[in-house]
C-alpha cells in the first residue's frame, strides 16, 4: 500500500498536540490504513509499541468494547500502566454508545494522544462538539486521487499508461483495495461495497423502513451527478416511476445518503452578489466505481464523470467547492482555500467553436484577477486571455 503523504502531511505535526484527530471518510476509502502509516510513523520516530492502543471496533473481538463504560475503563487501566504517553487509536468509533464522552475524558484523565476514525460525516455535529469545542480537528480521507492509484500500480507493476489509467479510473473509482484486485472480481467488491454502505450506513444507522425507496433515491443521484435539481424535482421523477413520496420524506432521506459520504452537495454560488443561493444544488458521487456498479442509465456521459473527477480532486487538495453563477451563465466550480479562489470550468471535448466561447466565454465575464481554468479531454492548448487550458490527465497527475 502506498504512503498517503497529503494526509500524513496533515497529521504529523499535530502529532502530541492536546487535540484529538478526527479522520471521517466513506467506508472503504483508507481511513484504517491510515491510522497504522501514522502509527508507523510514531514507531520510526521515538515512540515504542507499547505505547500504542489499537482498537478496530468493527472486530467481533472487540464487541465488549461498544460499551462505552467498558472500553473507558480498559483505555484508563492501559495507560496508567504505561510511564509514558500513549497513543490511542479507535476505529469506527461511532459503534460505541457514549463515544462522545469516553473520548472527552481520555483527553483529562490520562497523558494520551488521541486518533479515531468514522465513516459518518455527521460525527461530530452532536454531544462531542459541545463536549470539547476546540480540541479536536477534523481530517477528512478520500478514496485515492489519480496521482495516488498511479502510484500504487507503478508499485505493482501494473502501471501501462496515463491514458490507460485514466479510463480504468472512470470506470472503477479509487477505493484503495480495488487496486490489488484482478478486474473480474472488481464490479463485485464494488458491489459488495455499496452495499454494506447502503446497509450499515444508511439504513441501519438511520433506522430506514422504505428500503426500496432509498434505492430508488440513490439511483437517482447517480444518474444525475453535475445536474442541477431539488427534492420536489426528484419528487416528481419518482411520481413518473409509479412511487409517490414527499418532499420532506426526500429531502430526510438525500441526507442520510450524505451523512454516510457516498455522495456530496455542492451548494450554488451567486459571484457578484456574492451570496449562497438556496436552491437546485448539484451532486457528486465520492466514487466513479461505486456510483457506476448501481446507476440506472447505461448512458456514458463523459461530462459529469470528468466534472465529478475534478469536483472531488479539488476537495483533495483542500478547497471548499461551490458552483458558480453570474447574470444567467453558470460556473462550474469556484473553489476556496483561505483568501485563494479559483474559478474552474470543465468538458468533455472543446470540440466546437461554440463550446470553446461557452467555456471559456463565461470566465471572462468575472471581472476579477483570481486564477480561472478550463479542463477538458483535448491535447492542444486552448489557453486564451489568461485563461488556461489543461488537459484533465495532466491536471489530475500534476498538483
Amino acid at each position: 500500500m502506498i504512503i498517503r503523504e497529503a494526509y500524513l502531511r496533515q497529521i504529523v505535526p499535530l502529532i502530541d498536540k492536546n487535540l484529538i484527530k478526527v479522520l471521517t471518510g466513506v467506508r472503504r476509502s483508507g481511513k484504517t490504513v491510515l491510522l497504522s502509516q501514522i502509527q508507523d510513523y510514531l514507531l520510526k520516530n521515538g515512540r515504542s509499541k507499547s505505547q500504542i492502543i489499537n482498537i478496530s471496533l468493527e472486530s467481533k473481538k472487540n464487541k465488549k468494547f461498544k460499551d462505552g463504560d467498558v472500553l473507558y475503563e480498559y483505555l484508563i487501566s492501559a495507560c496508567e500502566k504505561l510511564n509514558a504517553k500513549a497513543y490511542i487509536f479507535l476505529d469506527e468509533i461511532q459503534i460505541v454508545s457514549g463515544w462522545e464522552e469516553v473520548v472527552s475524558s481520555l483527553l483529562v484523565d490520562v497523558d494520551c494522544d488521541v486518533y479515531i476514525t468514522g465513516s459518518n460525516s455527521k460525527l461530530l455535529s452532536g454531544e462531542l462538539a459541545t463536549l470539547i469545542a476546540g480540541r479536536y480537528i477534523q481530517i477528512h480521507v478520500y478514496p485515492f486521487t489519480l496521482s495516488e492509484a498511479k502510484q500504487m500500480l507503478e508499485q505493482t507493476g501494473k502501471f501501462k499508461s496515463d491514458e490507460e489509467l485514466f479510463q480504468n479510473y472512470l470506470k472503477y473509482g479509487g477505493l484503495p483495495m480495488r487496486f490489488s484486485l484482478e478486474e473480474i472480481s472488481l464490479e463485485t467488491y464494488l458491489s459488495d461495497t455499496y452495499d454494506a454502505i447502503v446497509v450499515k450506513d444508511i439504513i441501519q444507522r438511520n433506522n430506514i423502513k422504505d428500503t426500496n425507496l432509498l434505492n430508488m433515491i440513490l439511483a437517482f443521484l447517480m444518474d444525475n451527478i453535475a445536474n442541477p435539481f431539488s427534492a420536489r424535482s426528484i419528487v416528481a421523477a419518482l411520481k413518473q416511476e409509479g412511487i409517490s413520496t414527499t418532499v420532506e420524506t426526500v429531502i430526510a432521506y438525500i441526507d442520510y445518503i450524505k451523512k454516510a459520504m457516498v455522495v456530496y452537495s455542492a451548494q450554488r454560488y451567486d459571484i457578484k452578489g456574492k451570496k449562497l443561493l438556496t436552491t437546485n444544488e448539484k451532486y457528486y458521487t465520492v466514487d466513479l466505481g461505486l456510483r457506476n456498479c448501481v446507476k440506472a442509465s447505461g448512458e456514458i456521459d463523459y461530462n459529469k464523470l470528468y466534472e465529478n473527477i475534478v469536483y472531488l480532486e479539488l476537495l483533495c487538495r483542500g478547497y471548499d467547492v461551490k458552483v458558480g453563477k453570474t447574470d444567467d451563465y453558470e460556473i462550474d466550480f469556484v473553489a476556496y482555500k483561505g483568501s485563494d479562489i479559483l474559478y474552474v470550468q470543465v468538458c468533455y471535448l472543446l470540440a466546437s467553436p461554440e463550446t470553446v466561447e461557452r467555456e471559456f466565454g463565461n470566465l471572462e465575464r468575472i471581472k476579477d484577477n483570481y486564477p480561472k481554468y478550463v479542463i477538458s479531454g483535448d491535447l492542444p492548448d486552448f489557453s486564451r486571455n489568461g485563461i488556461k487550458h489543461y488537459n484533465i490527465v495532466k491536471f489530475l497527475l500534476n498538483e
